[in-house]
């Protein structure tokens, strides 16, 4: 999910910038698909990172855990 996330995200960055580079106007990306692709990367990457921080956090409790059972 995380590496979707920021996949996602980052094909989005790079769509605006390309777009962008290609001439494509303010009032252009206000209509159709732009206004997801423009905004997806603005919750996506934050998104993404309080992903990664919940994965440390549960992956350091699963060892702390094994550890705790391996040592009993």
């Amino acid at each position: 999910m995380f590496i979707g996330v920021v996949g996602l995200s980052i094909i989005c960055f790079f769509a605006v910038m390309i777009g962008t580079f290609s001439g494509v106007s303010r009032e252009e990306m206000g209509a159709g698909i732009w206004p997801l692709v423009v905004t997806l990367p603005l919750f996506g990457l934050p998104l993404a990172f309080l992903l990664l921080i919940a994965l440390l956090i549960v992956n350091g409790v699963r060892r702390a855990r094994a550890s705790r059972a391996g040592s009993s």
